[in-house]
């Protein structure tokens, strides 16, 4: 368990603000950070426990940090919690006090604790392994859990799921395609639990969009699989486009070996985890592909503010964590000390605002994004469909 940290000068990790220029809104609550840094605002008292191992502070919000800060996972899990820390201090809230919990050793011990220590909403976890661990503990508590995790299947009840979704990002650049002439699909997918879920998606979103996928091929990641699948999918000729719904790195390969093949001018179509990547966007194997995902407009401030405060840059779920601070600070001016979570302002219907644009909660608990497609280009990746400001455009 740890305290939110001070906000201090450059050290072993990450957490600065103070962009020039850089505007957040989120509703009501506007951040905006100084043009030149000057002291470090102070950060929000740290409490100790008692003799029974429960908070003195009564004066704040509790809300708990649960995340691997130790372990394969921890660099991480250290980035999404400084940036929600980050958060909490940028916009000068003093009445929410978080406390980081390591996931690592066990999620279920850490939420045990967590709930022991008077915390009434979790941000986290990131594992989905670990929401299903801690769920049965927070549903019987009456405690919220804002995971940022990507695994819709565990959303319901009192967890609500944040990260990006592959079924949101396929759509759109589905829908995308087809506004573009683009009627006949294919695609290729990894073994797995992604993959899986990829390809519900990809039928889902074809079918919707008024499309016809004409073949769908998976493969495990190894240089002969793909070959194989890439081969057996090029027996059903015709298809316009071909979505490769693995990392950029992944799909050069896929790329490199359809363009050679019998579909060399179908257009190469890529999901959110092409952004993890941005450098492997310029090399001409994919040039021209087109992939959806959240805005980098204000992730690229925020990381170059990040990497002066601590050295390096932050992780790119590192926004999950910003932004989950941001909804909790805006939730606060609605939840009672002490009280219960005002559940259903998370599913408002004009949602929130951060660093990744604008998302709100649907009834299923998934988080709803607005996503902007881009095309890969040597010269760097463009934006060829903005993503829509508000949920009312």
């Amino acid at each position: 368990m740890a305290e939110a940290p001070a906000y201090r000068q450059p050290c072993s990790s990450y957490l600065r603000w103070a962009a020039a220029g850089l505007s957040l809104l989120l509703a009501s609550c506007s951040v905006v950070p100084k043009a030149k840094p000057g002291p470090a605002a102070p950060p929000p008292p740290v409490e100790k426990p008692d003799e029974g191992g429960l908070p003195r502070d009564q004066a704040r919000h509790r809300v708990a940090l649960l995340l691997p800060l130790t372990g394969a996972n921890a660099a991480v899990g250290q980035s999404v919690a400084n940036a929600a820390t980050m958060a909490l201090i940028d916009t000068g809230n003093r009445s929410v006090r978080i406390t980081s919990y390591d996931t690592a050793p066990g999620a279920a011990a850490a939420a045990k604790r967590a709930l022991a220590e008077g915390n009434r909403l979790f941000l986290g976890p990131l594992l989905s392994e670990d929401v299903v661990a801690i769920a049965p503990a927070a549903r019987a508590a009456g405690v919220p859990v804002i995971s940022y995790s990507n695994d819709v299947a565990a959303a319901g009840g009192p967890v609500f799921v944040m990260g990006f979704s592959p079924a949101q990002s396929i759509d759109r650049v589905v829908r995308y395609a087809k506004s573009k002439g683009i009627h006949r699909f294919a695609a290729l997918l990894p073994a797995g639990v992604y993959g899986r879920n990829a390809s519900t998606a990809m039928i889902r979103s074809v079918e919707s969009a008024g499309g016809n996928l004409v073949a769908m091929k998976s493969y495990e990641r190894t240089p002969q699989s793909m070959e194989k699948a890439v081969a057996e999918l090029g027996l059903n000729q015709g298809y316009e486009a071909v979505l490769i719904g693995d990392t950029a790195r992944h799909a050069i390969g896929a790329a490199t070996l359809i363009r050679k093949g019998s579909s060399p001018r179908a257009r190469i179509l890529g999901t959110e985890l092409w952004a993890v990547e941005p450098r492997s966007l310029n090399l001409p194997a994919i040039a021209g592909a087109w992939y959806a995902s959240v805005a980098d407009d204000r992730f690229q401030p925020f990381a170059a503010a990040y990497r002066r405060q601590f050295g390096k840059a932050p992780f790119r779920l590192a926004s999950l964590g910003y932004d989950s601070m941001l909804l909790v600070v805006k939730l606060s001016k609605d939840w009672p000390v002490g009280g219960e979570v005002p559940i259903d302002r998370l599913r408002a219907e004009d949602g929130f605002d951060g660093v990744d644009g604008v998302f709100r909660f649907g009834a299923n608990g998934v988080a709803q994004r607005a996503l902007e497609v881009n095309e890969a280009a040597p010269t760097g990746t463009k934006t060829v469909s903005p993503a829509p400001s508000s949920f009312k455009n």
